[in-house]
């Protein structure tokens, strides 16, 4: 799949994959909005190859326009914007923003190799699908990302977090760069997204929202959680 910017076409994921390629694992990681969730991201010292290449996956662009490689494929795209959009229906009236929403959480969870069901999982729990969402910590926007991310890796200008396409794309970055310094581990990715490494209910509470947003939810393996749980 492919998208199409400003006259260039340009292969999903791929500028995403090629920043991201530099991060070390293991590397030193650093008004009248509605309140949520009161986790927040922790700030760390970054290493200046991690903080480059954050910087660069963040980088703004025009909004998605997402092209297929076959009409299989942009059928099967349609049939998931249909179903969760019907799904989105109660939180979000209008059908051009549900759209536009999903068009947008669809693209930057692919950019940064993400789930969906998980991006939308996480959106859930954290602002309850509110774009002006602020939390007790600070936290802003539909992915509650914390302020010092737009000084550590953006232009500073923590305003621009209640943008849609710029809130989910720092999300997205972010959780993925937490997936690569907890090697893979979901669980841990996610306590370390709000701030709650090792503890359960968060990441927990992720994977009973991502079941809700499963175009096949048969296809869904055990929760993480539960299987830190036994161990």
């Amino acid at each position: 799949m492919t998208r199409r910017s400003e006259g260039a076409t340009v292969a999903v994921g791929v500028s995403r994959r090629a920043c991201l390629a530099a991060l070390p694992i293991g590397c030193g990681l650093l008004a009248g909005a509605s309140p949520a969730h009161a986790g927040g991201q922790v700030e760390e010292p970054l290493a200046d190859s991690v903080r480059t290449a954050l910087s660069s996956a963040v980088a703004n662009s025009a909004p998605p326009v997402p092209e297929f490689a076959s009409t299989e494929a942009r059928i099967a795209h349609l049939r998931w914007l249909g179903a969760m959009s019907d799904r989105l229906r109660r939180r979000k009236s209008d059908l051009e923003t549900r759209k536009e929403f999903l068009q947008t959480v669809w693209y930057e969870s692919r950019r940064a190799g993400l789930d969906i069901s998980l991006v939308l999982g996480l959106i859930q729990v954290e602002s309850a699908f509110r774009k002006f969402a602020v939390s007790s910590v600070g936290a802003r926007g539909y992915m509650q990302v914390m302020p010092f991310w737009t000084r550590v890796i953006g232009d500073g200008d923590p305003g621009k977090l209640f943008h849609m396409q710029t809130n989910l794309r720092f999300g997205c970055v972010i959780l993925r760069h937490y997936l690569e310094r907890e090697r893979g581990d979901v669980f841990l990715a996610l306590g370390r997204y709000n701030g709650s490494r090792g503890k359960a209910p968060y990441p927990d509470a992720v994977f009973a929202a991502q079941r809700q947003w499963l175009h096949r939810p048969e296809a869904l393996p055990p929760p993480p959680g539960l299987l830190h749980a036994a161990a």
